[in-house]
């Protein structure tokens, strides 16, 4: 899914295999209600286009909406233009990645559990941190298409689920590079 939202912000081509469509369902609704194309196949997935329209999300248990999906489906909706809807049903505290990507020039309203999203504004590279696992994803994305230099810090939630991130998203053509800082 996060691979799934990167090319959909970025107006990617890219080839998942081994993705199972059906496990899926809620979030290849919501990033074709985006403008974001896909085609299934017996061997994976390929995304294709760029979100370009906005959309509402009601985080459910499954086969609904994925609560881990919807801070990387937050970022994916920053890319369009217009006003997207956002409510989390499953956890407290889940928008936290959202004040993070506010540093990076995101309009986003929250009011309890629902995050107002402003699309179609242009992002700046900042330097933010990786709240949580999908919060941390959530600022990669972001990072993709922000002017200037994005810096994520706090890696370790990133790390813990993805691995070879860096690896991954460079394949996929973006330029990223981890720096290790050690302080005393």
């Amino acid at each position: 899914g996060t691979l799934c939202c990167a090319a959909g912000i970025t107006q990617g081509n890219v080839f998942l295999k081994g993705v199972r469509p059906d496990h899926m369902r809620a979030v290849l609704y919501k990033l074709r209600e985006a403008g974001v194309d896909f085609r299934e196949s017996q061997a994976g997935l390929r995304i294709l286009g760029r979100a370009r329209n906005p959309i509402q999300v009601r985080t459910l248990a499954y086969p609904g909406f994925p609560t881990d999906m919807q801070a990387p489906m937050m970022t994916l909706a920053l890319a369009s233009r217009g006003a997207s809807v956002f409510c989390e049903t499953i956890f407290e505290n889940r928008f936290m990645h959202a004040r993070e990507l506010v540093r990076l020039g995101a309009q986003i309203r929250i009011e309890d559990r629902i995050a107002l999203v402003e699309g179609g504004h242009p992002l700046q590279g900042a330097a933010v941190s990786s709240t949580d696992l999908r919060g941390g994803a959530a600022m990669i994305i972001a990072g993709l298409i922000a002017d200037g230099t994005t810096e994520i810090y706090d890696i370790y939630h990133i790390d813990r689920g993805y691995e070879n991130f860096e690896e991954k998203f460079a394949s996929l053509g973006g330029n990223i590079e981890r720096i290790c800082v050690y302080v005393n």
